[in-house]
Protein backbone atom coordinates (compact mmCIF):
# COMPACT_ATOMS: atom_id res chain seq x y z
CA UNK A 1 0.00 0.00 0.00
CA UNK A 2 1.41 3.38 -0.97
CA UNK A 3 1.44 6.03 1.73
CA UNK A 4 1.68 9.78 1.17
CA UNK A 5 4.22 11.73 3.20
CA UNK A 6 2.97 14.15 5.82
CA UNK A 7 4.19 15.68 9.05
CA UNK A 8 3.18 14.47 12.48
CA UNK A 9 2.50 18.11 13.28
CA UNK A 10 0.04 18.43 10.45
CA UNK A 11 -1.93 15.63 12.02
CA UNK A 12 -1.65 17.18 15.44
CA UNK A 13 -4.36 19.78 14.86
CA UNK A 14 -2.35 22.08 12.67
CA UNK A 15 0.38 22.86 15.18
CA UNK A 16 3.84 22.36 13.68
CA UNK A 17 6.49 20.99 16.05
CA UNK A 18 9.98 20.40 14.71
CA UNK A 19 9.91 16.71 13.83
CA UNK A 20 10.99 14.55 10.96
CA UNK A 21 8.51 13.56 8.23
CA UNK A 22 6.32 10.57 8.93
CA UNK A 23 3.86 8.67 6.77
CA UNK A 24 0.14 9.46 6.72
CA UNK A 25 -0.70 5.93 7.87
CA UNK A 26 1.71 5.94 10.80
CA UNK A 27 0.70 5.47 14.45
CA UNK A 28 3.71 7.23 15.98
CA UNK A 29 2.61 7.54 19.60
CA UNK A 30 0.14 6.48 22.27
CA UNK A 31 -3.40 6.15 20.84
CA UNK A 32 -2.48 7.27 17.37
CA UNK A 33 -1.63 10.38 15.36
CA UNK A 34 -3.73 12.72 17.51
CA UNK A 35 -3.82 10.72 20.77
CA UNK A 36 -7.58 10.28 20.42
CA UNK A 37 -7.61 6.62 19.37
CA UNK A 38 -8.68 7.45 15.80
CA UNK A 39 -6.64 6.23 12.82
CA UNK A 40 -6.30 8.04 9.48
CA UNK A 41 -6.43 4.70 7.64
CA UNK A 42 -8.95 3.97 4.90
CA UNK A 43 -9.64 0.91 2.75
CA UNK A 44 -9.91 -1.48 5.70
CA UNK A 45 -12.05 -4.61 5.78
CA UNK A 46 -15.62 -4.14 7.01
CA UNK A 47 -15.92 -7.81 7.95
CA UNK A 48 -13.34 -10.42 8.97
CA UNK A 49 -13.13 -14.07 7.93
CA UNK A 50 -14.41 -16.69 10.34
CA UNK A 51 -11.74 -17.01 13.01
CA UNK A 52 -10.57 -13.45 12.50
CA UNK A 53 -8.13 -11.68 10.19
CA UNK A 54 -4.95 -13.43 9.09
CA UNK A 55 -2.05 -13.20 11.53
CA UNK A 56 0.83 -11.98 9.37
CA UNK A 57 3.52 -12.47 11.99
CA UNK A 58 4.10 -12.76 15.71
CA UNK A 59 7.07 -12.43 18.03
CA UNK A 60 7.88 -13.29 21.62
CA UNK A 61 10.65 -12.00 23.81
CA UNK A 62 9.69 -8.33 23.91
CA UNK A 63 9.28 -8.46 27.68
CA UNK A 64 6.09 -8.12 29.70
CA UNK A 65 4.03 -5.02 29.10
CA UNK A 66 0.67 -3.31 28.82
CA UNK A 67 1.95 -0.68 26.39
CA UNK A 68 1.05 -0.44 22.71
CA UNK A 69 3.33 -0.66 19.68
CA UNK A 70 4.12 2.55 17.79
CA UNK A 71 4.73 2.59 14.02
CA UNK A 72 6.72 5.20 12.08
CA UNK A 73 8.81 5.34 8.92
CA UNK A 74 8.44 1.65 8.14
CA UNK A 75 9.42 0.40 11.60
CA UNK A 76 7.56 -0.76 14.71
CA UNK A 77 8.69 -0.01 18.29
CA UNK A 78 7.47 -1.61 21.51
CA UNK A 79 8.53 -1.65 25.17
CA UNK A 80 8.71 -4.53 27.66
CA UNK A 81 10.05 -5.51 31.08
CA UNK A 82 12.61 -8.24 31.78
CA UNK A 83 14.01 -8.83 35.27
CA UNK A 84 13.01 -5.39 36.58
CA UNK A 85 14.50 -3.55 33.60
CA UNK A 86 12.66 -1.92 30.72
CA UNK A 87 13.58 -2.57 27.08
CA UNK A 88 12.69 -0.96 23.77
CA UNK A 89 12.67 -3.16 20.68
CA UNK A 90 12.52 -2.19 16.99
CA UNK A 91 10.96 -4.42 14.32
CA UNK A 92 10.59 -4.24 10.59
CA UNK A 93 6.98 -4.40 9.40
CA UNK A 94 7.64 -7.98 8.30
CA UNK A 95 8.40 -8.96 11.90
CA UNK A 96 12.23 -9.00 11.96
CA UNK A 97 13.70 -7.63 15.17
CA UNK A 98 16.49 -5.16 14.39
CA UNK A 99 17.56 -4.28 17.92
CA UNK A 100 16.50 -4.30 21.57
CA UNK A 101 17.88 -1.78 24.10
CA UNK A 102 17.64 -1.57 27.89
CA UNK A 103 16.66 2.00 28.76
CA UNK A 104 15.54 2.15 32.39
CA UNK A 105 14.14 0.60 35.56
CA UNK A 106 10.67 -0.86 35.84
CA UNK A 107 8.17 -0.09 38.54
CA UNK A 108 8.68 -2.99 40.94
CA UNK A 109 5.73 -2.91 43.33
CA UNK A 110 2.34 -3.37 41.69
CA UNK A 111 1.69 -4.29 38.04
CA UNK A 112 5.32 -3.82 36.93
CA UNK A 113 5.04 -4.63 33.18
CA UNK A 114 5.94 -1.78 30.81
CA UNK A 115 3.32 0.94 30.38
CA UNK A 116 4.99 3.54 28.16
CA UNK A 117 4.19 3.55 24.44
CA UNK A 118 7.15 5.01 22.49
CA UNK A 119 6.73 8.40 20.82
CA UNK A 120 8.57 8.71 17.48
CA UNK A 121 9.94 12.06 16.33
CA UNK A 122 13.15 13.54 14.93
CA UNK A 123 14.66 10.13 14.15
CA UNK A 124 14.29 9.06 17.77
CA UNK A 125 12.03 7.07 20.08
CA UNK A 126 11.13 8.70 23.39
CA UNK A 127 10.04 6.62 26.41
CA UNK A 128 9.34 7.08 30.13
CA UNK A 129 10.19 4.19 32.43
CA UNK A 130 8.05 3.03 35.34
CA UNK A 131 10.67 4.61 37.61
CA UNK A 132 10.25 8.01 35.92
CA UNK A 133 13.30 8.10 33.64
CA UNK A 134 12.77 10.02 30.40
CA UNK A 135 14.95 8.61 27.62
CA UNK A 136 15.76 9.43 23.99
CA UNK A 137 16.79 6.41 21.87
CA UNK A 138 18.16 6.54 18.32
CA UNK A 139 15.35 4.98 16.27
CA UNK A 140 17.73 3.48 13.71
CA UNK A 141 20.40 1.99 15.98
CA UNK A 142 18.88 1.63 19.46
CA UNK A 143 21.64 3.72 21.03
CA UNK A 144 20.60 5.94 23.96
CA UNK A 145 21.18 9.61 23.12
CA UNK A 146 20.31 10.90 26.58
CA UNK A 147 18.57 9.72 29.74
CA UNK A 148 17.27 11.82 32.61
CA UNK A 149 15.89 10.62 35.92
CA UNK A 150 13.09 13.14 35.65
CA UNK A 151 11.11 11.89 38.64
CA UNK A 152 14.07 12.56 40.91
CA UNK A 153 15.06 15.80 39.17
CA UNK A 154 11.60 17.32 39.61
CA UNK A 155 10.73 15.73 42.95
CA UNK A 156 7.94 13.70 41.40
CA UNK A 157 5.31 12.08 43.61
CA UNK A 158 3.59 8.98 42.26
CA UNK A 159 0.66 6.84 43.28
CA UNK A 160 0.74 3.12 44.15
CA UNK A 161 1.30 2.10 40.49
CA UNK A 162 4.33 4.29 39.80
CA UNK A 163 4.80 6.16 36.53
CA UNK A 164 2.56 5.12 33.64
CA UNK A 165 2.92 7.82 31.00
CA UNK A 166 3.80 8.05 27.32
CA UNK A 167 5.78 11.17 26.35
CA UNK A 168 4.23 13.97 24.31
CA UNK A 169 6.43 15.89 21.85
CA UNK A 170 5.58 19.56 21.28
CA UNK A 171 7.75 22.15 19.50
CA UNK A 172 11.02 20.33 20.17
CA UNK A 173 10.13 19.54 23.79
CA UNK A 174 9.42 16.27 25.60
CA UNK A 175 6.52 16.65 28.03
CA UNK A 176 6.37 14.70 31.30
CA UNK A 177 4.07 14.96 34.36
CA UNK A 178 6.07 14.32 37.55
CA UNK A 179 3.59 16.11 39.88
CA UNK A 180 4.69 16.73 43.48
CA UNK A 181 5.46 20.00 45.27
CA UNK A 182 7.96 21.37 42.72
CA UNK A 183 5.93 21.21 39.51
CA UNK A 184 2.94 19.55 37.89
CA UNK A 185 4.42 19.22 34.39
CA UNK A 186 7.89 19.71 32.92
CA UNK A 187 9.36 20.10 29.44
CA UNK A 188 12.76 18.73 28.39
CA UNK A 189 14.65 19.77 25.29
CA UNK A 190 14.13 17.03 22.74
CA UNK A 191 17.77 17.05 21.57
CA UNK A 192 19.65 17.52 24.85
CA UNK A 193 17.31 16.45 27.65
CA UNK A 194 17.86 19.73 29.47
CA UNK A 195 14.96 21.36 31.33
CA UNK A 196 13.14 23.99 29.24
CA UNK A 197 10.38 24.88 31.69
CA UNK A 198 8.54 23.71 34.78
CA UNK A 199 4.89 24.51 35.39
CA UNK A 200 3.70 25.63 38.83
CA UNK A 201 2.99 22.83 41.27
CA UNK A 202 -0.52 21.64 42.08
CA UNK A 203 0.74 19.87 45.21
CA UNK A 204 -0.71 16.60 43.98
CA UNK A 205 0.44 13.12 43.02
CA UNK A 206 0.77 12.06 39.41
CA UNK A 207 -1.94 10.06 37.69
CA UNK A 208 -1.42 7.35 35.04
CA UNK A 209 -2.33 9.59 32.13
CA UNK A 210 -0.49 10.72 28.99
CA UNK A 211 -1.01 14.44 28.24
CA UNK A 212 -2.55 15.71 25.01
CA UNK A 213 -2.01 18.76 22.81
CA UNK A 214 -5.10 20.73 21.82
CA UNK A 215 -5.89 23.91 19.94
CA UNK A 216 -8.70 25.88 21.56
CA UNK A 217 -9.58 28.90 19.43
CA UNK A 218 -6.23 30.30 18.38
CA UNK A 219 -4.43 29.03 21.47
CA UNK A 220 -2.40 25.82 21.76
CA UNK A 221 -2.58 24.13 25.16
CA UNK A 222 -1.15 21.01 26.73
CA UNK A 223 -3.79 19.29 28.85
CA UNK A 224 -2.56 17.08 31.68
CA UNK A 225 -4.05 15.09 34.54
CA UNK A 226 -2.86 14.49 38.08
CA UNK A 227 -4.53 12.48 40.82
CA UNK A 228 -6.96 15.29 41.63
CA UNK A 229 -6.78 17.84 38.83
CA UNK A 230 -7.28 18.39 35.12
CA UNK A 231 -5.08 21.30 34.03
CA UNK A 232 -3.75 23.11 30.98
CA UNK A 233 -0.42 24.82 30.41
CA UNK A 234 1.20 26.93 27.72
CA UNK A 235 3.45 24.81 25.45
CA UNK A 236 5.90 27.72 25.23
CA UNK A 237 6.32 28.60 28.91
CA UNK A 238 4.59 26.01 31.07
CA UNK A 239 2.41 28.72 32.62
CA UNK A 240 -0.88 27.40 33.97
CA UNK A 241 -3.85 28.41 31.83
CA UNK A 242 -6.44 26.81 34.13
CA UNK A 243 -7.08 24.02 36.61
CA UNK A 244 -10.20 22.01 37.36
CA UNK A 245 -10.70 19.92 40.50
CA UNK A 246 -11.96 16.75 38.84
CA UNK A 247 -11.48 14.67 41.99
CA UNK A 248 -14.01 16.81 43.83
CA UNK A 249 -16.44 16.78 40.91
CA UNK A 250 -16.33 13.08 40.19
CA UNK A 251 -15.83 11.60 43.65
CA UNK A 252 -16.59 14.10 46.43
CA UNK A 253 -16.71 11.43 49.13
CA UNK A 254 -13.40 9.92 48.13
CA UNK A 255 -11.58 13.21 47.54
CA UNK A 256 -9.42 11.81 44.75
CA UNK A 257 -9.39 9.65 41.67
CA UNK A 258 -7.43 6.91 39.93
CA UNK A 259 -7.08 8.52 36.52
CA UNK A 260 -5.77 6.38 33.67
CA UNK A 261 -7.34 7.77 30.47
CA UNK A 262 -6.17 10.70 28.37
CA UNK A 263 -8.93 13.28 27.86
CA UNK A 264 -10.77 13.60 24.54
CA UNK A 265 -11.01 17.12 23.05
CA UNK A 266 -13.32 18.38 20.31
CA UNK A 267 -14.85 21.75 19.43
CA UNK A 268 -14.30 23.41 22.80
CA UNK A 269 -15.33 20.36 24.83
CA UNK A 270 -13.04 18.16 26.92
CA UNK A 271 -14.22 14.75 28.16
CA UNK A 272 -12.50 13.18 31.17
CA UNK A 273 -13.24 9.93 32.98
CA UNK A 274 -11.88 7.84 35.78
CA UNK A 275 -13.72 4.55 36.35
CA UNK A 276 -14.60 3.26 39.84
CA UNK A 277 -18.13 4.75 39.61
CA UNK A 278 -16.75 8.28 39.31
CA UNK A 279 -18.79 10.23 36.80
CA UNK A 280 -17.41 11.05 33.39
CA UNK A 281 -17.36 14.84 32.93
CA UNK A 282 -17.68 17.05 29.87
CA UNK A 283 -15.93 20.38 30.36
CA UNK A 284 -16.65 23.44 28.25
CA UNK A 285 -13.44 25.42 27.82
CA UNK A 286 -13.55 29.20 28.19
CA UNK A 287 -11.50 31.78 26.30
CA UNK A 288 -9.76 32.58 29.57
CA UNK A 289 -10.06 31.11 33.03
CA UNK A 290 -11.25 27.71 34.19
CA UNK A 291 -13.69 25.49 32.27
CA UNK A 292 -17.27 24.84 33.30
CA UNK A 293 -19.14 21.54 33.54
CA UNK A 294 -21.44 20.93 30.57
CA UNK A 295 -22.68 17.52 31.71
CA UNK A 296 -21.73 14.47 33.73
CA UNK A 297 -22.29 10.80 32.92
CA UNK A 298 -22.61 8.11 35.59
CA UNK A 299 -22.69 5.47 32.82
CA UNK A 300 -19.42 6.21 30.98
CA UNK A 301 -16.85 5.91 33.75
CA UNK A 302 -13.95 4.46 31.76
CA UNK A 303 -11.35 2.48 33.72
CA UNK A 304 -8.26 2.49 31.46
CA UNK A 305 -9.41 1.42 27.98
CA UNK A 306 -9.90 4.91 26.58
CA UNK A 307 -12.74 6.36 24.51
CA UNK A 308 -13.23 7.37 20.89
CA UNK A 309 -15.42 10.06 19.36
CA UNK A 310 -17.07 9.06 16.07
CA UNK A 311 -19.62 11.34 14.37
CA UNK A 312 -20.76 13.04 17.56
CA UNK A 313 -20.91 9.90 19.71
CA UNK A 314 -18.50 8.77 22.43
CA UNK A 315 -17.80 5.05 22.74
CA UNK A 316 -16.03 3.23 25.55
CA UNK A 317 -16.49 0.66 28.28
CA UNK A 318 -17.45 1.47 31.83
CA UNK A 319 -16.42 0.15 35.23
CA UNK A 320 -18.68 -2.19 37.18
CA UNK A 321 -15.80 -3.68 39.14
CA UNK A 322 -12.16 -4.42 38.33
CA UNK A 323 -13.17 -7.45 36.28
CA UNK A 324 -16.43 -6.30 34.72
CA UNK A 325 -17.75 -3.49 32.56
CA UNK A 326 -20.26 -2.80 29.79
CA UNK A 327 -19.91 -1.00 26.46
CA UNK A 328 -21.49 2.42 26.36
CA UNK A 329 -22.41 5.07 23.79
CA UNK A 330 -22.96 8.68 24.94
CA UNK A 331 -23.98 11.76 22.95
CA UNK A 332 -21.05 14.21 22.86
CA UNK A 333 -23.18 17.35 23.09
CA UNK A 334 -25.78 16.33 25.65
CA UNK A 335 -24.27 13.49 27.67
CA UNK A 336 -27.34 11.36 26.98
CA UNK A 337 -26.62 7.64 27.20
CA UNK A 338 -27.65 6.08 23.89
CA UNK A 339 -26.94 2.50 24.96
CA UNK A 340 -25.20 0.36 27.56
CA UNK A 341 -24.63 -3.20 26.36
CA UNK A 342 -22.84 -6.29 27.62
CA UNK A 343 -20.10 -7.79 25.43
CA UNK A 344 -17.46 -9.94 27.16
CA UNK A 345 -16.17 -7.34 29.64
CA UNK A 346 -14.58 -3.90 29.61
CA UNK A 347 -11.54 -3.18 27.51
CA UNK A 348 -9.82 -0.78 25.12
CA UNK A 349 -11.20 0.80 21.95
CA UNK A 350 -9.81 2.56 18.89
CA UNK A 351 -11.49 3.59 15.61
CA UNK A 352 -10.50 3.43 11.94
CA UNK A 353 -12.27 3.83 8.61
CA UNK A 354 -15.71 4.14 10.18
CA UNK A 355 -15.40 1.09 12.45
CA UNK A 356 -14.61 0.44 16.11
CA UNK A 357 -11.95 -2.05 17.24
CA UNK A 358 -12.65 -3.30 20.77
CA UNK A 359 -10.28 -5.47 22.80
CA UNK A 360 -11.71 -7.26 25.84
CA UNK A 361 -9.21 -7.16 28.69
CA UNK A 362 -10.12 -10.45 30.39
CA UNK A 363 -10.20 -13.12 27.67
CA UNK A 364 -8.57 -11.26 24.78
CA UNK A 365 -11.56 -11.16 22.44
CA UNK A 366 -11.25 -8.59 19.65
CA UNK A 367 -14.39 -7.22 17.98
CA UNK A 368 -14.98 -5.26 14.79
CA UNK A 369 -17.98 -3.07 15.60
CA UNK A 370 -20.17 -0.82 13.46
CA UNK A 371 -20.69 2.50 15.27
CA UNK A 372 -24.35 2.93 16.16
CA UNK A 373 -26.41 5.06 18.53
CA UNK A 374 -28.71 2.11 19.21
CA UNK A 375 -26.66 -0.99 20.04
CA UNK A 376 -23.22 -2.57 20.25
CA UNK A 377 -23.17 -4.03 16.73
CA UNK A 378 -20.41 -6.69 16.53
CA UNK A 379 -19.73 -7.59 12.90
CA UNK A 380 -16.79 -9.96 13.43
CA UNK A 381 -14.62 -11.16 16.30
CA UNK A 382 -11.71 -13.40 17.19
CA UNK A 383 -9.68 -14.31 20.25
CA UNK A 384 -6.00 -13.59 20.94
CA UNK A 385 -4.32 -16.87 21.88
CA UNK A 386 -0.70 -15.80 22.41
CA UNK A 387 0.75 -14.19 25.52
CA UNK A 388 -0.08 -14.08 29.23
CA UNK A 389 -1.48 -11.74 31.91
CA UNK A 390 -4.06 -8.99 31.34
CA UNK A 391 -5.08 -7.83 27.87
CA UNK A 392 -4.56 -4.13 28.66
CA UNK A 393 -2.84 -3.04 25.45
CA UNK A 394 -4.65 -0.45 23.32
CA UNK A 395 -4.74 -1.65 19.69
CA UNK A 396 -2.52 -0.02 17.05
CA UNK A 397 -3.63 0.36 13.42
CA UNK A 398 -1.16 1.26 10.67
CA UNK A 399 -0.91 0.58 6.92
CA UNK A 400 -3.60 -2.07 6.83
CA UNK A 401 -2.35 -3.90 9.92
CA UNK A 402 -3.85 -4.35 13.38
CA UNK A 403 -1.11 -4.71 16.00
CA UNK A 404 -1.77 -6.19 19.44
CA UNK A 405 0.51 -7.12 22.30
CA UNK A 406 -0.37 -9.45 25.12
CA UNK A 407 2.27 -9.67 27.81
CA UNK A 408 5.45 -10.88 26.09
CA UNK A 409 3.80 -11.54 22.72
CA UNK A 410 3.46 -9.13 19.79
CA UNK A 411 1.07 -9.88 16.90
CA UNK A 412 0.32 -8.33 13.50
CA UNK A 413 -2.97 -8.98 11.66
CA UNK A 414 -3.92 -8.11 8.09
CA UNK A 415 -7.11 -5.99 8.15
CA UNK A 416 -6.94 -4.53 4.65
CA UNK A 417 -10.09 -4.62 2.56
CA UNK A 418 -10.34 -6.11 -0.92
CA UNK A 419 -7.64 -4.79 -3.26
Amino acid sequence: MLRAHSLLAAVLIGILPSVTPLFAGDWPQYRGPNRDGVSTETGLAKVWPAGGPKMVWSSKGIGLGYSSPAVANGMLYVTGVKEKKEFLAAYTLSGERKWQTEYGSAWTKSFPPARTTPTLADGAAFVISGAGEVVRVNAATGEITWSKNAKTTFGGQVGPWGTAESPLIVDGKVIYTPAGNQTAMAALDMKSGETVWKSPSLNDKSAYVSPILIKHGEKALIVGVTSQYIFAVSPETGDLAWTFNYGKESAPKRGGTINCCSPIYYDGGLFVSSGYNHVGVMLTLAETGPPSVAWTSPDLDIHHGGAVLVEGLLYGSNWINNRQGNWVCVDWKTGETRFEKTWQTKGSVVAADGMLYCYDEKQGNVALVTPSSKTFDVVSSFKVTLGTQQHWCHPTISDGRLYLRHGDALMAFDIQGAR
